[in-house]
């Protein structure tokens, strides 16, 4: 029963972590990555889909993307779908293919984009020590139907702590890794 309770505490705070990992991929550097038009949604036949899924998104330099629709007739719906998604940037399209320049970020957008990533990385954080309450609530509960003595709800708890250390420690890491990104120029 510990047991699983402690494999559910891991699967749900690796999941946290890999959550975190794919929202500040989403926060954008000064460099090129298709990634950055992940949550860009167009109307491909009908369907609400990401731009990648309606057209092939490669990077031809470290300042500009280039998209290339599977339909020539998505150009303006693609073109438009990225001026409104609110990431700054300015398509233009020529011969079936839109290039997405990305400008440099000033200091100040640089310390903008930190404040967003500093707010992932304290709700990834509230996410483990979540996950630490719920774990500690389902040990107690255990205690109360004396299906453990309190020595074993003891140690578990111990070995909850440890483990919600340990991921602290994991968003602290990529926090600090993405901080660095975001400072290079």
């Amino acid at each position: 029963m510990i047991d699983d309770i402690k494999k559910s505490a891991i699967a749900r705070m690796t999941k946290s972590i890999d959550a975190l990992k794919d929202e500040l991929t989403k926060v954008r550097t000064g460099r090129a990555h298709p990634s950055l038009l992940d949550h860009v949604m167009v109307s491909f036949y009908g369907n609400e889909v990401p731009v990648g899924q309606a057209a092939n998104v490669t990077v031809s330099d470290s300042r500009t993307l280039t998209v290339a629709p599977w339909d020539k007739n998505m150009v303006p719906v693609i073109e438009k779908a990225i001026l409104n998604s609110n990431l700054g940037l300015n398509p233009s399209s020529a011969s079936g293919t839109i290039r997405v320049p990305l400008p440099a970020l000033t200091e100040e957008r640089r310390r903008d984009m930190i404040k967003v990533v500093r707010a992932e990385a304290e709700t990834g954080k509230v996410a483990i020590r979540n996950i630490r309450r719920d774990s500690n609530a389902e040990l107690k509960e255990l205690l109360k139907k004396k299906e453990i003595s309190e020595d074993e709800e003891r140690r578990a708890q111990d070995e909850i702590q440890k483990l919600t250390d340990k991921y602290i420690t994991e968003v602290d890491k990529a926090l600090a890794a993405k901080e660095t990104d975001l400072m290079e120029i």
